[in-house]
């Protein structure tokens, strides 16, 4: 899939956040990149033979406190490569998946953690 139609999958998720959800983004950008990097991989704990499909960096919702001023925003980035390898191509896995992991990663945003994704089973 080229870049242009996978990045429309990801705005098509952000647009279907319900208008109280959509109302909170601010100061947040999201992004789509090939692949993560070793970096990345690194500071979650993870490993060459590990995926990951998305990553939220930045200061959730419910701890940020008056002192944090916003001018540097949070990102949202979509790793590209290992969405398409796990859905083999498969478009409408594909179009699931980005929308599983924006929706995952805004909730990182929007301060709810990984263990509490598990019980609410949206991990």
């Amino acid at each position: 899939m080229d870049t242009t139609t996978f990045l429309g999958l990801v705005q098509e998720s952000v647009d279907s956040l319900p208008q109280p959800f959509a109302e909170r983004l601010w100061n947040l950008e999201i992004e789509v990149q090939p692949e993560p990097s070793q970096r990345d991989l690194e500071g979650l704990g993870l490993g060459p033979d590990d995926t990951l499909f998305g990553l939220y960096t930045g200061v959730p919702l419910t701890e940020r406190g008056a002192s944090l001023s916003g001018d540097v925003p949070d990102i949202i980035t979509i790793y590209q490569g290992p969405i398409e390898r796990e859905c083999d191509g498969d478009d409408e896995c594909i179009r699931r998946e980005v929308r599983e992991t924006v929706l995952h990663e805004l909730a990182h945003y929007f301060g709810i953690d990984d263990d509490r994704l598990d019980e609410l089973g949206l991990s």
